[in-house]
């Protein structure tokens, strides 16, 4: 399977690598992404422990994570497809940005590559997702990569005594390509992990 995928906008799908820790704790600092990991990230030793857990998933074939960077190979966040069950063929898509890389198209361009990678290079059939149904943009994320509603889970996540419905959304490999130009669909938002590592924390 390929570890390097070039996107049309001129971003770039790899794998995690050590020198990305910097990167890692910076993102993990901004208050929306904090507690959005099973263990804290608040150091660069952190960092470097959760870029190698993605190496150990990736080679054992239960998840696949790539940083998302442009031409200066700039971290700009990630899509990952987790959760990957190879009798069904099916996969969980999550994506984040960076503070700096959100409202600029990075994670519908990453997504819509991640989703067409699954499919021909990890030979996934059916990929899903979910988001809090107060995240407009996300939803609007996975509209643009091409993933249709499907249902709500009432109730499903609970942040800081406060329940949420989440959204759920599913793309198959039958299904067409979406419309290439993802700002026909609005502004990125932001997707924060996914029940592929956090028991059933969906995407936020």
């Amino acid at each position: 399977m390929r570890e390097r995928v070039e996107v049309s906008s001129g971003l770039v799908l790899r794998r995690w690598a050590p020198r990305d820790a910097a990167a890692v704790a910076t993102a993990f600092a901004d208050p929306l992404m904090r507690g959005q990991t099973s263990l804290p990230i608040g150091s660069p030793e952190d960092a470097r422990r959760w870029i190698a857990e993605r190496a150990d998933a990736w080679e054992a074939g239960s998840a696949f994570s790539f940083s998302v960077v442009d031409g200066a190979d700039t971290v700009l966040g990630q899509v990952s497809v987790g959760a990957v069950n190879r009798r069904h063929s099916v996969g969980w898509v999550s994506y984040w940005t960076t503070a700096a890389a959100r409202g600029r198209g990075v994670a519908s361009h990453a997504c819509r590559a991640l989703a067409r990678w699954a499919f021909d290079e990890a030979e996934l059939f059916r990929l899903e997702l979910g988001h809090r149904v107060n995240n407009p943009g996300s939803c609007r994320v996975a509209h643009a990569a091409g993933f249709v509603v499907e249902g709500l889970q009432r109730q499903k996540l609970a942040y800081d005594g406060i329940r949420y419905d989440v959204e759920c959304h599913a793309r198959l490999a039958t299904d067409p390509d979406p419309d290439p130009d993802p700002a026909r669909s609005g502004r990125d938002g932001l997707v924060l992990r996914s029940s592929d590592e956090l028991s059933t924390r969906a995407c936020t």
